[in-house]
């Protein structure tokens, strides 16, 4: 009995939409609106070797474009790492949308997998919305995330492509990046050299920025009400014995009083 092969061959003059088939590498362009813009070489080549051990565990997504081509619109570093190995075929889930559905599928599967860091994010958001010359509303509906989320991601493209490349490199969070803004030009890189250098976290940074600023950090203290009555936490003692005794809890308080001090031996049923 013949065994079913894993993914189908790739057939030019079918359109296997929704399934898993194997298209040629040479057969699939890459996506003009691919959001991620940094791949690590290392990374790549590590990826690679898993390919060529284990094979592609999971399919590349692409879409059709004539009779014989394809966009791809996730899967950029397994296609990259299939290249590597000279593979000839991949396995690949080919979707039906247009370019705007390209694009928009092309961020949310690197958003949703963690793939972009918060500076491409940021690139790939503003691209959707000049391109397709939608506003921000309508990216986030389409995107599903919120509108605030989209404005706070753009905001970071305020920063130059110097304080973006540094912040990244000294592995700034998104918060800490966005801090920055709130200073001047001229201070931004030695704050990011300092934040980076001092490993300081989110609300370490805040603080510093607020140094910089010459701004006092706002710390509010908890006040706490003490009484130095001790009678009062007696009278407090004596009400909580009977309330445990008016709730039918048999317990048994024996108080010896001294000139120094005053003791007190409860004894709790446990049934």
């Amino acid at each position: 009995m013949a065994l079913k092969p894993l993914f189908q061959k790739h057939n030019p003059y079918e359109t296997p939409v929704n399934r898993v088939v194997e298209i040629p590498v040479a057969a699939i362009v890459p996506n003009p609106a691919q959001p991620r813009v940094i791949f690590d070489d290392y990374e790549l080549s590590q990826l690679a070797v898993s390919i060529r051990q284990n094979g592609m565990l999971q399919p590349v997504t692409v879409r059709r474009l004539d009779s014989t081509g394809y966009e791809l619109i996730s899967g950029e570093r397994r296609l990259r790492a299939a290249k590597l190995i000279n593979m000839e075929q991949i396995p690949c889930i080919v979707i039906n949308t247009d370019d705007e559905g390209s694009a928009i599928f092309a961020v949310l599967e690197n958003i949703q997998r963690a793939d972009l860091n918060y500076i491409e994010e940021a690139l790939a958001i503003k691209c959707l919305i000049d391109h397709y010359g939608i506003t921000q509303e309508d990216c986030a509906t389409r995107l599903g995330i919120a509108q605030s989320t989209v404005a706070n991601k753009l905001r970071l493209l305020r920063l130059t492509d110097e304080e973006k490349n540094l912040a990244l490199r000294f592995r700034l969070n998104e918060r800490q990046a966005r801090s920055l803004l709130k200073l001047p030009p001229e201070k931004r890189i030695s704050a990011i050299e300092k934040i980076g250098t001092l490993g300081l976290n989110t609300l370490q940074t805040d603080k510093l920025v607020a140094e910089i600023l010459g701004e006092k950090p706002v710390i509010r203290k908890k006040h706490v009400w003490a009484f130095k009555h001790v009678g009062l936490y007696i009278n407090t003692f004596n009400k909580t014995i009977e309330s445990m005794k008016n709730a039918g809890i048999e317990c048994e308080a024996i108080k010896n009083r001294t000139d120094d001090f005053v003791e007190y031996i409860v004894k709790i049923p446990l049934k």
